[in-house]
């Protein structure tokens, strides 16, 4: 069921979305990923616009930063946190143009980043989203 907004969600309502997303996902999965950060902002920052060679902070919707957990070894020591970045405003244009369920949007892109995280294949991503 879509949420009725009559102004554009919030990063508050982005973030309850994503929680409900991310509560939504198979519990082996959710297990694995709880510790993964995730951070709600209205765009990439321009040192990530220019990382990814963006043309437009609208080229992306969300972003996984971290080392994927298949590539930490049994003695790996943490550098930095693990983090998804949902970018708020590309998603509602998106979410505007397409006419996709917000929530169905932010679990899609959830998924996407949990599974850079798993260094899943997309096959693997759309089997995960598939299920739920």
């Amino acid at each position: 069921m879509a949420a009725p907004f009559t102004a554009p969600p919030t990063l508050a309502d982005v973030e309850e979305i994503a929680a409900a997303a991310l509560r939504s996902i198979p519990q082996e999965l959710w297990r694995l990923a709880r510790d993964v950060v995730i951070r709600v902002e209205d765009f990439p920052d321009a040192a990530t616009e220019t990382d990814m060679g963006l043309a437009s902070p609208f080229d992306i919707l969300g972003l996984y930063r971290g080392l994927p957990i298949g590539d930490k070894g049994a003695g790996h020591i943490a550098q930095d946190v693990d983090m998804i970045f949902l970018y708020r405003r590309p998603m509602l244009d998106y979410w505007c143009e397409t006419g996709e369920d917000l929530a169905h949007l932010i679990r899609h892109v959830m998924i996407h980043e949990i599974g850079h995280h798993f260094g899943l294949s997309d096959a693997d991503m759309e089997r995960i989203e598939n299920a739920g």
